[in-house]
């Protein structure tokens, strides 16, 4: 059960990533949300296979794994994501030069990162540094995410408002949870907490494109007809 669950998980956020991904390119031109949804799904996409060939950890896919994740914890759903939704809340416009930096930084991160993953927190300073840097880099997305759902309650998308703050509390707590405190129940594996993990990760990018569509069909309103917009704020 626990391993159907898992792989239920894993799936939801292969679908996401991919989907949702592929529509913030396809109709909103937003290469940094896409790119880096993709990025994700192509992560679950390599967990996947890794545990369905034995979960070796002499595998390749298994460094490909903790790539893929300081890839993400990082840069990728911490300032590719603040970038990337910034164009619904401050009409921010990255150049294509901007889009290949960043993602150029999240690459040299991950590099840089990976080898720490797997260290004993307790006498690998590095690796525990890195933990931390993790939830710290966490934690300033979560603060930016807390002024989006004030957005999006203005503007009145009170429900995606609501399941933004939601998803963005449970991302933060699988970010605190990962490295410092492992659930006491799960096995050697941590399937329980990477079906969580994986499913959460999945939520946040079904739910923030959701909100995103929200903010952007808005800001779209507010432009087709301006005089409109500034009376209903007035």
């Amino acid at each position: 059960m626990r391993e159907t669950l898992f792989l239920l998980a894993d799936l939801w956020m292969i679908f996401a990533g991919y989907f949702y991904g592929w529509t913030f390119i396809r109709r909103y031109g937003n290469y940094l949300l896409g790119l880096e949804w993709m990025v994700v799904a192509t992560s679950g996409t390599n967990f996947l296979l890794w545990s369905l060939l034995g979960a070796e950890s002499d595998s390749v896919l298994y460094d490909v794994a903790y790539f893929f994740d300081a890839f993400s914890r990082s840069v990728g759903i911490t300032l590719i994501l603040v970038l990337g939704l910034m164009k619904v809340t401050h009409r921010y416009k990255p150049s294509r030069g901007v889009d290949i930096a960043v993602f150029g930084v999240a690459i040299m991160a991950a590099l840089f990162l990976r080898p720490f993953h797997g260290a004993d927190l307790h006498t690998d300073r590095g690796a525990f540094w890195v933990s931390v840097f993790y939830v710290v880099v966490n934690l300033l997305t979560a603060v930016f995410l807390c002024s989006f759902v004030k957005r999006l309650w203005d503007a009145g998308a009170r429900w995606p408002a609501v399941w933004t703050a939601l998803v963005t509390a449970a991302g933060t707590t699988i970010a605190i949870t990962y490295d410092f405190f492992p659930l006491p129940f799960d096995d050697a594996n941590r399937t329980i907490f990477y079906t969580a993990a994986l499913a959460t990760w999945g939520t946040q990018g079904f739910v923030y494109f959701r909100a995103y569509r929200a903010l952007h069909d808005r800001n779209a309103a507010s432009d087709a007809n301006p005089a409109r917009a500034t009376s209903a704020l007035a």
